[in-house]
């Protein structure tokens, strides 16, 4: 792939949608691009995660673990996804497994190469943040509407 269909690529995902093209320049440039065969694994749900992957192609099977051992079925994510966008900022744990339903390709996005864009760009640093705070604001309301359940 071009350098431009990877800006492209980049924004399309909602963390960077806006973002002009030479802000996404730099982390196409300094980003690793990663090819898996069907059935092959991403990454293992409780490891360790330094980095942020894109979906450039395929897709993938999202599973958890339940606490008696069965897998939970997380859902997929195809052409354009953002994984584990909290990585590129802060150390955290997979919080699912992500499984190559068919041959893919992704793009790793290494904490490193992303905080050094908030450093060089500190507009985008805002605008992660605000996306950051939005995201968990509709995950607390999405959790306000199940609290019905466990009363």
């Amino acid at each position: 792939m071009a350098l431009a269909d990877d800006i492209a690529l980049f924004s399309r995902a909602p963390l960077f949608a806006g973002l002009a093209d030479d802000k996404l320049r730099l982390l196409a440039f300094g980003a690793e691009r990663r090819q898996l065969v069907e059935g092959q694994t991403l990454f293992r749900e409780g490891t360790s995660a330094d980095c942020g992957f894109i979906v450039a192609s395929g897709l993938f099977r999202l599973t958890g673990t339940l606490r008696d051992g069965s897998l939970r079925e997380e859902g997929t994510a195809g052409e354009g996804t953002l994984l584990s966008e909290l990585a590129m900022i802060s150390a955290v744990e997979r919080k699912y497994t992500a499984t190559a339903l068919e041959d893919s390709e992704v793009i790793r996005i290494n904490r490193p190469l992303f905080r050094r864009m908030m450093e060089e760009y500190p507009e985008v640093a805002v605008l992660v943040d605000a996306r950051i705070r939005q995201n968990i604001a509709a995950m607390v309301a999405g959790m306000r509407g199940l609290s019905g359940r466990f009363a």
